[in-house]
């Protein structure tokens, strides 16, 4: 699949830019070709979602596992009840508290859903993206998009173009610089086909939010997911995942001693760590690269990828993250930087 394609990058910064981009895309698609997009969370590489030759060729041009389901993408509600089997009211209600937004609903597919999308399960997760140039592209399609991360399987999700081509350049036809996502981390997945919603991927649309949306505010916390018929129901539940090359750990320190002493646990060559810290910067003699993020979770999340992305371009063979404090607001983060660990 490599070298298949002479990439196209198209921008979209000017009205005029944008409509051709748009034009272009819309083509593409129609054509059951692929085109990475921007949307608010991360850039995601899209194709027909109606279309089951058009899904698997994400899968190849990815090297996606074939048991890994992947978001469909519409444009209003009204798609988004055409791609499931029944839409209860509090798809409705969450629908109309959090659309456009980053939140995936799963519910029972529709027959029009082809079972390459849902990995052979029977749901389906549904977003309405808020970026307006996805919108834009899904509008002049007239049909809804899948659309996983634009990125190798397993790797660093992309959050602007550049990410995008220097992880499936040659590999697909079209990438569309929407410039860099607000969100920064995939969506919050939730599944309504329980009888108590889940949440099956934490994100940046809190459980405490979705909550109060469902008229529920103060009740106890959604339970964690449980047993399964063996088909995953959403994407970003594979224990590794959104990982770097080299390897990432996760790490609290105060003070310079205790950093110090971090680095002999781990065995670090200072010349080749990379840290991202948010609150205890160590000292930056010595060391790759230091990146400071913000301390308040939604910038810290609007960095991170980029950060982590930028770590690996230097061949960092160590990305030391600062453990994020606890809390709600930060839940969604600390999940994606557990499956980005090191395990060995």
């Amino acid at each position: 699949m490599k070298g298949s394609y002479r990439t196209e990058l198209l921008t979209a910064d000017t009205p005029a830019r944008r409509r051709a981009a748009v034009e272009r895309a819309a083509a593409l698609l129609r054509q059951g070709q692929l085109v990475a997009l921007p949307t608010e969370t991360v850039y995601g590489l899209a194709a027909n979602a109606l279309d089951p030759d058009a899904v698997a060729r994400i899968y190849q041009a990815k090297g996606r596992p074939s048991d890994n389901p992947i978001i469909v993408h519409v444009a209003d509600a009204g798609m988004a009840r055409r791609c499931v089997r029944s839409w209860p009211a509090r798809a409705a209600r969450l629908a109309a508290a959090f659309w456009p937004g980053p939140l995936t609903l799963v519910l029972r597919r529709a027959a029009r859903i082809p079972e390459v999308v849902t990995a052979g399960g029977a749901t389906v997760g549904i977003r309405w993206p808020a970026h307006p140039l996805m919108q834009a592209v899904i509008r002049a399609c007239g049909f809804p998009l899948a659309a996983p991360s634009a990125n190798l399987s397993n790797r660093i999700s992309p959050t602007r173009a550049e990410h995008v081509l220097k992880s499936l350049g040659g590999r697909i036809p079209l990438v569309v610089d929407g410039g860099p996502c607000e969100v920064g981390i995939e969506s919050t997945v939730l599944d309504l086909t329980c009888r108590a919603p889940r949440v099956l991927r934490p994100g940046m649309v809190h459980e405490e939010s979705i909550l109060a949306a469902l008229g529920l505010a103060g009740a106890k916390p959604f339970a964690p997911p449980g047993g399964s018929d063996g088909v995953l129901r959403s994407p970003g539940l594979l224990p590794k995942h959104y990982a770097p090359r080299g390897r990432l750990c996760v790490r609290a320190w105060s003070n310079a001693d205790n950093w110090a002493q971090l680095l002999r646990e781990l065995k670090a060559v200072p010349g080749r760590c990379h840290v991202l810290a948010h609150t205890h910067p160590p000292p930056a003699a010595g060391l790759a690269g230091l990146s400071i993020l913000p301390r308040e979770p939604g910038a810290f999340a609007r960095a991170l990828y980029a950060e982590m992305h930028r770590a690996d371009e230097a061949g960092a063979s160590l990305i030391v993250v600062e453990a994020p404090p606890a809390g709600p607001a930060w839940r969604g983060i600390a999940d994606r930087l557990s499956r980005a660990q090191s395990r060995d």
